[in-house]
């Protein structure tokens, strides 16, 4: 398109059943964020948008197991993310929310244009029915067995195993997740939009008209699906959370939450528009506004195909110019799991690492799963942060910071005449924010960051070839010019990096005493590209301070040990218990004759690691067991022990000792061992019956 008059910038509606993990700042929050912070220093129209998704049956899902209601569940994760966005400077001109009334009344205001104008097909389909709840059971309300891979835990929707869709009706022996129950086939009423209607439309529109600029990723997986062959999608649901359907022969059903949560972008600008005095149709409805949607992978098909075919139903809106979706985030070579906590949680980086949010935003950005997926590990976590942010960034600044203060009081000194160097260092620097700028223009974020790198080597090395601590004993007035050129690369750096390092950039434009985009005395990203002079001459900035502090092993070993700790918790939920061994007579049983005792001596079994060669008092005698418990517990920890012992089992050599017992085990849910002991002491040789 021409240069757009505005830009209309969203970010994919974060889901309220939990936290942010910094897969979703990766994905979406960090990317989008950078380009609107971009062209808002370039003085651009921009509407940043975003809000809460709290519709869908995964909110009631949830309340029922907490026992709360929905609305409680909605209210506590819409705080929670919308605090965590802002305290990592995610700079949202509107956080809205789906359950607003604003959006109600958009959402089925599209709805009714659409049904008006012919554009549903209504169906009477068989669901599955819970008779004991007396509810349609939407997808996730249905566990049973996947017809594609015989997984016995696949949701009616999709199978988490194989990544198959298919319907509730497919599943083998689908049981509800509710009740428990063996559902019912019951006839239902819904409205579908024909998807199939738009295939010609998204082929021209996309497959030729955006074949060359939109990313591989996003273009391929949107020419799979339309490849396929698109078909009728219900926008309506039997639920009794969510927008009401505005029919009159609609009742106890809601508008499917695909449907209402794109329209939840709109009714956001307009929630924005009316705060700030604004029209809102011009940043939906005018074909000089760009429209960007920024998403994760998972959401192509929503922002590529559905909600553009709602958009061209619907008649008055713009489409969108790029939808930039980024692959997935994983953490120490696993997937990112919600429901195993296998996560980065945001608000617990800022318990670990408080005032450090640029750090995790440069490393995400740096890192980006831009084409393919990518994964985040706390040991180049630390290596952004040590060799880059502090050993580059951080040090070039520090050094033109104390310099300054030392040789002039922390005014800029009036440069000599300028040396072949200087004037190659001052035009590399015009050349900064256009090689930044066009990078981020093409959703190049990764490559972006580096390059804003290479702007502090380039200082460093200026500051490394020039040697001012030696040049000031012989040539004063030579420091004075390169003081000057090392403040100019420090204005330039502090404005460009304000899309990557929003915090960093703040606490620099303090110290420097400047501003951002005004017409005084401020600096706009053209000027760093364009004006000779960005800090004049006897301008007084600042004592400077450490913008960045190194990151010690220990920290890091502190992660890595939480996330081992999650692992061993998830491997142990995610054990079968054992099945039940063979029914024996109570004669069998009265055959154990198991005691309590107590350990005297414990030691290891040489060339062992998993035994220990112990001497036991179970009141009769003292017994020597060998017990494979050296993994969990260390000889010394285990004296005084009282345990549970099978003093009847035969006795059997073991490495060279006869064991003249068994001691009884179980696990923790670590993994870790646990002796079967009693409650209270109790005196050695009672049994155990």
């Amino acid at each position: 398109m021409n240069t757009p008059k505005r830009y209309t910038i969203t970010a994919a509606l974060p889901y309220t059943n939990g936290p942010i993990h910094i897969g979703h700042l990766a994905g979406v929050y960090v990317p989008a964020d950078i380009y609107a912070r971009y062209l808002r220093l370039k003085g651009e129209d921009v509407a940043y948008i975003c809000g809460s998704d709290e519709h869908g049956v995964a909110i009631p899902m949830k309340a029922k197991k907490e026992g709360v209601s929905p609305q409680e569940i909605i209210d506590k994760y819409h705080a929670i993310i919308k605090k965590s966005f802002q305290d990592f400077g995610i700079s949202f001109d509107n956080y809205s929310r789906t359950s607003a009334e604003i959006h109600h009344k958009t959402a089925a205001d599209f709805f009714t244009k659409l049904y008006n104008q012919g554009d549903f097909i209504e169906e009477t389909t068989e669901q599955l029915f819970d008779e004991q709840a007396n509810q349609f059971l939407a997808d996730r309300f249905v566990i049973g067995t996947c017809p594609k891979c015989g997984f016995d835990g696949s949701y009616g929707d999709q199978c988490e195993s194989c990544g198959t869709s298919h319907n509730a009706t497919d599943l083998i022996n689908p049981k509800s997740a509710i009740t428990g129950n063996i559902p019912t086939v019951k006839a239902t009423k819904h409205w579908f939009l024909p998807l199939d209607r738009y295939e010609g439309f998204l082929r021209e529109w996309i497959l030729e008209g955006h074949k060359n600029d939109w990313k591989p990723n996003v273009y391929g997986q949107v020419k799979s699906w339309i490849d396929d062959g698109l078909r009728p999608r219900a926008v309506t649901r039997d639920l009794d959370w969510g927008i009401p359907v505005p029919l009159k022969d609609a009742e106890g059903k809601v508008l499917y939450v695909w449907f209402d949560a794109p329209i939840g972008y709109i009714s956001s600008t307009k929630e924005w528009a009316v705060r700030e005095g604004k029209n809102w149709e011009d940043y939906w409805l005018n074909d000089d506004t760009k429209l960007v949607h920024f998403i994760g992978k998972d959401n192509i098909v929503f922002h590529c195909i559905v909600f553009p075919s709602m958009l061209k139903a619907h008649g008055d809106f713009i489409l969108p110019e790029n939808v930039p979706a980024n692959e997935f985030l994983n953490l120490e070579g696993n997937k990112l799991s919600t429901s195993k906590n296998w996560a980065v949680w945001l608000h617990e980086y800022l318990e670990d690492f408080p005032n450090q949010q640029d750090v995790l935003r440069y490393t995400l950005t740096a890192n980006a799963p831009e084409t393919k997926d990518n994964d985040f590990t706390w040991k180049d976590f630390q290596a952004k942060n040590n060799n880059e942010l502090v050993a580059i960034l951080g040090n070039f600044i520090n050094r033109v910071f104390v310099l300054t203060h030392k040789y002039y009081d922390g005014f800029v000194p009036t440069p000599g005449e300028f040396s072949p160097i200087d004037e190659d260092v001052l035009a590399s620097l015009k050349e900064f924010p256009n090689t930044i700028g066009k990078s981020i223009e093409r959703y190049r974020f990764r490559e972006a960051s580096q390059e804003l790198m290479n702007l502090a080597r380039l200082g460093n090395k200026y500051l490394a070839d020039e040697e001012p601590w030696k040049v000031i004993k012989v040539d004063e007035e030579r420091v004075k010019t390169i003081m000057y050129v090392a403040l100019q690369i420090v204005a330039g750096l502090t404005v460009v990096s304000e899309p990557f390092l929003p915090f960093t950039a703040t606490k620099l434009k303090n110290l420097l005493n400047i501003v951002f985009c005004k017409k005084d005395k401020g600096i706009s990203w053209a000027d760093v590209a364009e004006k000779d002079v960005l800090l004049q001459p006897n301008h007084q900035i600042g004592q400077g301070e450490l913008l960045f502090s190194k990151i010690e092993d220990s920290t890091i070993e502190a992660q890595l040990e939480k996330l081992i700790a999650t692992k061993k918790i998830n491997e142990q939920e995610n054990k079968q218990t054992s099945p039940q061994k063979p029914t024996i007579d109570f004669e069998d049983f009265t055959k154990l004759d198991i005691r309590i005792g107590t350990i005297l001596e414990a030691a290891n079994v040489p060339k062992t690691k998993k035994l220990l060669h112990l001497k036991v008092d179970v009141g009769m005698d003292v017994r020597t067991i060998v017990s494979g418990i050296a993994e969990s517990f260390s000889p010394s920890e285990i004296i005084g022990q009282q345990v549970s012992v099978l003093v009847n089992l035969a006795p059997r050599n073991i490495k060279g000792i006869e064991s003249q017992g068994m001691i009884l085990m179980t696990e923790t849910k670590e993994g870790k061992l646990a002796f079967v002991e009693p409650s209270e002491k109790v005196t050695n040789g009672k049994e155990i019956s």
